[in-house]
């Protein structure tokens, strides 16, 4: 894995985290190229990282085994027909891009490419995202290693079985920090209003967070079960908890899960219908 060539295409935030892991996790830099527009981008990552860079995408595809599409939802078409006869028999492209479907790109670059589709979230960012890969069935298991290898440098990297679940996956992980981040908020509002500064509010509540997650991730018991073992009778946690049941909480939480997949399969059909 050290020794395979990768090639970003788009040098953004993202592509910046996964080289970032990838050179931290021990991979060579000299064998991770990445292509943008944007010459301070490049700038940048060449010498925060000492990696190959360069504005053309053909040559970063000429020099790599496997090919991150790293470039915005609205603008991949166009990229991924330019390069399509650039491409080797075999030469795996992993998109990360949200919306785009394998089918969309098999028809922009080639039927036969090896295809893995991703959906990473934003804490990628700090090196700790959820990622879900789903693989075409021109993908062989190491190439499937592979994929996952280069995602796990920024956290955890699931596979699914059914592409659509990505939709699933873009309602949990890819939307729900901003979920937790709205409930942080709300929290933080209302602790300022029973007498916390704003500071000491907002420590509180980010230290909690990280530490619940942390219990979560290392526990073998379910949340669920969790919950109940920090609910005293009759304490102040049940209280809360049975005031946030009143409010209708787990229906409120199903509607915009419900609301964010059904959304996440209708822009895939606009993106679809406007390529």
């Amino acid at each position: 894995m050290k020794t395979t060539k990768i090639g970003f295409i788009g040098g953004g935030n993202m592509a910046a985290s996964l080289l970032n892991g990838l050179v931290a996790s021990g991979h060579e830099p000299k064998q991770l190229w990445v292509s943008d527009i944007n010459p301070e981008t490049l700038a940048n990552l060449s010498a925060n990282l000492n990696i190959n860079v360069t504005q053309s995408n053909k040559e970063v595809i000429a020099a790599v085994d496997v090919v991150v599409l790293a470039v915005k939802p609205q603008i991949l078409a166009q990229v991924a027909k330019e390069i399509c006869h650039c491409l080797q028999p075999n030469q795996m492209v992993v998109s990360i891009a949200a919306g785009i479907t394998q089918a969309s790109l098999r028809k922009w670059l080639c039927p036969e490419t090896p295809i893995v589709r991703c959906m990473p979230n934003t804490p990628a960012l700090v090196l700790t995202g959820a990622t879900a890969l789903h693989a075409n069935d021109r993908v062989s298991p190491e190439q499937r290693d592979l994929a996952e290898t280069i995602l796990r440098a920024v956290g955890i990297a699931l596979w699914v079985q059914n592409e659509s679940e990505l939709d699933a996956v873009t309602a949990v992980s890819g939307s729900g920090p901003a979920y937790f981040f709205l409930l942080m908020e709300a929290m933080e509002k209302v602790a300022v209003e029973l007498g916390l500064s704003e500071a000491t509010a907002r420590l509180l509540i980010q230290q909690t967070a990280l530490g619940a997650a942390k219990i979560a991730l290392e526990s073998p018991e379910s949340p669920g079960e969790l919950r109940r073992r920090v609910t005293s009778p009759g304490g102040t946690t049940q209280q809360a908890i049975e005031t946030f049941e009143r409010g209708g909480f787990d229906e409120l939480v199903s509607l915009a899960l419900h609301a964010a997949r059904d959304r996440s399969i209708e822009m895939s059909k606009q993106m679809e219908a406007n390529t």
